[in-house]
């Protein structure tokens, strides 16, 4: 494929972006990028695993002088939160990401990057592509559905996972490192509603001055 992003080191991290950028994968449209990295293991004679919900689990043999260390787990989500100005014609369904790259800024064209959590893909396919980089055995672990409930990790298969390390590969900064550990709840609340026929005037309520965060970032800000 023709790259957008050149100029730019390390190269081949942001040629695997491009190339995951190219396929839709929206929560819930995650076959094609699961697929991808099924074919992207066997055209390198890796290890591949791959569920019914589309999890990816790609292992990687120790590099010389590190089979002695600890197996480590890599993981990210493959899938991304969709949306897009309402002046842009684009179908997440079917289209990829339309990539800018102007004054050392990168970002889309009128649509959500996806980079959350893309890059984390990249960099998987990164170290699994690049036999000079010394790493102890890997597991590369993608999840489909973080968005929209952590389906994927929820069921994914664990029995498949030798690793008592992790890095996970999705987080707010670089070059900094987060030892915690959080988990996800889904509630469900339904209200009965009762409807009847009304005359009269139509009000419209708003509610604003809340506060408000994404629940990752801000999770201390409460």
């Amino acid at each position: 494929m023709d790259y957008k992003i050149t100029g730019y080191e390390p190269a081949q991290l942001f040629h695997f972006f491009e190339e995951v950028s190219a396929i839709p994968r929206g929560s819930g449209n995650e076959k094609g990028i699961s697929d991808f990295l099924v074919a992207f293991a066997k055209e390198r004679g890796l290890d591949v695993y791959q569920d019914e919900v589309y999890n990816v689990i790609i292992r990687k043999p120790a590099s010389a002088g590190a089979e002695n260390a600890p197996t480590v787990m890599l993981q990210g989500h493959i899938d991304m939160v969709c949306d897009k100005l309402g002046s842009v014609e684009h179908d997440f369904t079917t289209d990829g990401i339309d990539l800018v790259v102007k004054d050392g800024v990168l970002t889309a064209n009128g649509t959500t990057l996806g980079a959350d959590n893309g890059i984390a893909v990249a960099l998987m396919l990164t170290v699994l592509n690049d036999d000079s980089i010394t790493h102890p055995a890997l597991e590369c672990v993608f999840t489909t559905d973080e968005e929209t409930g952590l389906v994927g990790a929820e069921t994914l298969d664990k029995s498949q996972i030798s690793a008592r390390t992790m890095i996970n590969l999705d987080s707010e900064e670089e070059g900094v490192a987060t030892v915690s550990c959080a988990g996800g709840v889904v509630v469900t609340y339904t209200c009965p509603i009762a409807r009847e026929h009304k005359t009269g005037s139509t009000l419209t309520l708003d509610i604003s001055g809340l506060l408000g965060g994404h629940s990752g970032s801000d999770i201390n800000l409460e």
